[in-house]
């Protein structure tokens, strides 16, 4: 029986490998597994060796490579977690799956649904877990808010309205305006797939339903690269009408355009007996306004932004759910379902038409 496998005793701590050393892994996914004692890296990969290796000294990480092949190869591995441009996540998923591995891959977890499909059908052939990182689910503002909703003091969700919006990768990604976030044959959707799925993943967390039709518009309109006179190849602005299985409706607004301003990651829910609110008290991360006038104020703890990073949550309850036999927070499934959003709103913002999702 592996070690990543419960057998009511201690575990070892899982070893991990991780492919692509960006900026999310770097101030989330690396630094979080080497805070977890249940976890011990012993392998980074990067297309960029010197910086593989640099981060590699950081952490105490043993062995390096450029090429994830050599990784999977060379290093007997538990847990793999992909961080790498959109367009290369199912390819490396499954190579890692086939492996004997289970994978975190980040979001959006692929560029097609067919990609989505497989990296699914790999997990359940190889008996491995797959989980997505799409880390709204674990913030402590959701996390309260959704056992308020699952109380049913608020009734029926009626409406909604979610926004994530800041500046761009530009301002955060470690190789800047050169990041392969702004390569349409690397990132396939900009805005879309990076701040998107998040908030339509949660939005199906909140409520507890599907997303099953969307509209919208999503447009390039204002990123350029330094010295560039055309825009770049991607999406950097969306804002999206949707409608769930139970007849909520809603307002899923994203961008890469807020200049000069915080970043905005909020939520409103209007429900037959109040509001809820998360992300929009200067002071309290959840505010519930109930109609008979009063109100609940709730201090959760901050979530991470750009500039100011926090724990996400993500590795750990990965370690924890493979550690102890439980299905991941954030599915395979779970992922393919807010790809599906993501991608019938493409369709509907090209065709003018409103798109619906059967799964």
């Amino acid at each position: 029986m592996s070690n990543s496998e419960s057998t009511g005793q201690a575990s070892s701590p899982l070893r991990i490998g991780v492919i692509g050393c960006g900026a999310i892994a770097q101030r989330r996914h690396i630094c979080e597994a080497a805070a977890n004692k249940n976890a011990k890296i012993v392998a980074l990969c990067d297309i960029n060796l010197d910086r593989a290796k640099e981060i590699a000294a950081k952490y105490g990480v043993a062995n390096t490579y450029a090429d994830y092949k050599d990784l999977l190869k060379n290093e007997k591995l538990d847990l793999v977690v992909v961080a790498t441009p959109n367009a290369l996540h199912a390819e490396q998923t499954i190579a890692a799956l086939q492996a004997g591995n289970h994978v975190l891959v980040e979001k959006p977890m692929a560029t097609t649904l067919a990609d989505a499909d497989a990296m699914i059908a790999a997990a359940d052939k190889a008996g491995k877990k797959l989980m997505v990182g799409m880390n709204q689910r674990l913030m402590p503002a959701h996390v309260k808010a959704k056992k308020i909703l699952d109380s049913g003091v608020l009734g029926k969700v009626l409406n909604f309205e979610t926004s994530f919006k800041h500046g761009g990768p530009d301002g955060w990604s470690v190789d800047g305006a050169k990041s392969w976030f702004f390569k349409k044959p690397l990132a396939a959707m900009g805005v879309c797939g990076d701040l998107g799925v998040h908030k339509v993943d949660l939005i199906n967390y909140l409520l507890g339903q599907r997303i099953t039709s969307v509209t919208g518009f999503i447009g390039t309109l204002s990123k350029k690269l330094p010295g560039a006179t055309s825009l770049i190849e991607v999406d950097d602005t969306a804002f999206l009408t949707v409608k769930t299985e139970g007849g909520a409706i809603g307002a899923v607004d994203i961008s890469w355009t807020h200049y000069g301003h915080a970043e905005d990651n909020g939520t409103t829910i209007y429900c037959e007996n109040g509001v809820i609110e998360m992300g929009r008290h200067p002071d309290y991360t959840v505010v519930v306004h109930h109609g008979d006038g009063t109100k609940e104020f709730h201090k959760t703890g901050a979530a991470s932004t750009n500039t100011s990073q926090k724990s996400s949550g993500v590795i750990d309850s990965f370690i924890d759910a493979i550690q102890n036999g439980r299905e991941p927070l954030i599915t395979g499934r779970d992922g393919k379902r807010a790809l599906g959003v993501i991608l019938a709103a493409f369709e509907a913002a090209a065709s003018g038409r409103t798109s619906q999702l059967t799964e």
